[in-house]
């Protein structure tokens, strides 16, 4: 998700509608495990690390897309990614050059200057076409419909990925993405990369006997929106690859999210939480959280054991995935990190 990331599906998606809202939070500090703060100093920077060599793209290319189009891609010019993650494959590719816009999940510094063409998560076609893209890059999440329509009754070619949902999907991701944009060989150069450093985090998670639950949390305190994650929320697959049993699913539940209750949260009795950074802002850190319904008579609660990660990060699945990994395994496991 993107980065992304949750992303609004309209009426097939409704609890993702929600993420709008937190996005516009501004980024603070962020609680640890153990319910500390933690500084800006700790944590990686918000940044992607491109390839050494910027490729140079052999067009035309046609790549099939989501919705069963053929897409023909005549330029990598002026690239406009709709989506927080898909803008980190094009900065990791090596063409952030050529990126002409962003949207409101792309919070990496090297994306900073660049224009935001959507309002919330609602993409501006006058805002796209306005800045004469020669590709732009979307996924089923982006909308809304009559504006993607709009895009390609213009002419612009626009390629629709499915959206990412767990740790398989990074590598197809990124080969569709180079193969539109004409760099196939930067593309199975940085799938390799970041699939060795998916093995490695995975590899360097300890062995402590014992899976702990952890319960993915989607909170918005300034819209009083608090939902526990479900099997189809995207974290479980992060939460798997630490070593950790994801909460939600194994309390029975179904989808993606459900709202958040004492009954559910206690039935779930996840060992720690994981949660977004801006979302665990909103509702007023480690202490806010430990106020919600259920959350203080969990053992999670009960140890203040919170992993907070980057909203922008989290549900990417992309090129930063080894280092989200990394947090969470750090966060979850302290005593072995250290």
């Amino acid at each position: 998700m993107s980065s992304s990331t949750i992303r609004p599906r309209a009426a097939r998606r409704p609890a993702l509608l929600l993420l709008l809202l937190g996005l516009l939070l501004p980024l603070t500090a962020c609680g640890s495990a153990t319910g500390t703060a933690t500084t800006a100093t700790t944590r990686a920077p918000d940044a992607v690390e491109p390839l050494p060599v910027e490729p140079v793209p052999r067009l035309p290319a046609t790549t099939p897309s989501a919705d069963g189009r053929q897409v023909t891609v005549t330029s990598a010019e002026r690239i406009i990614p709709l989506d927080g993650s898909l803008a980190e494959l094009v900065f990791s590719l090596g063409l952030g050059p050529k990126v002409v816009a962003r949207d409101v999940s792309t919070t990496f510094q090297q994306a900073a200057a660049l224009p935001v063409i959507t309002q919330a998560h609602d993409v501006s076609a006058e805002g796209v076409l306005s800045l004469h893209p020669t590709v732009v890059l979307a996924d089923r999440s982006t909308g809304p419909a009559e504006a993607i329509a709009q895009i390609r009754a213009a002419g612009v070619p626009l390629l629709l990925l499915d959206d990412a949902k767990k740790l398989t999907d990074v590598g197809p991701r990124i080969d569709t993405v180079a193969a539109a944009l004409g760099v196939p060989d930067a593309g199975r150069q940085l799938k390799e990369r970041t699939e060795q450093r998916i093995d490695a985090a995975k590899a360097a998670v300890p062995a402590t006997g014992r899976r702990p639950k952890v319960a993915f949390l989607y909170l918005r305190g300034s819209a009083s929106v608090y939902l526990l994650g479900g099997p189809a929320s995207g974290a479980g697959s992060l939460i798997e690859a630490v070593g950790g049993e994801d909460a939600g699913t194994a309390a029975g539940l179904s989808g993606d999210f459900t709202p958040l209750t004492s009954e559910a949260l206690v039935k779930a009795a996840p060992d720690a939480i994981l949660v977004m950074s801006r979302g665990l802002d909103s509702v007023g850190g480690v202490d806010g959280l430990l106020k919600l319904p259920g959350v203080a008579q969990t053992p999670a609660g009960l140890d203040r054991r919170i992993v907070s990660i980057e909203d922008g990060q989290l549900l990417s699945y992309g090129p930063r995935t080894p280092q989200v990994l990394r947090e969470i395994t750090a966060q979850l496991h302290p005593a072995v990190a250290k």
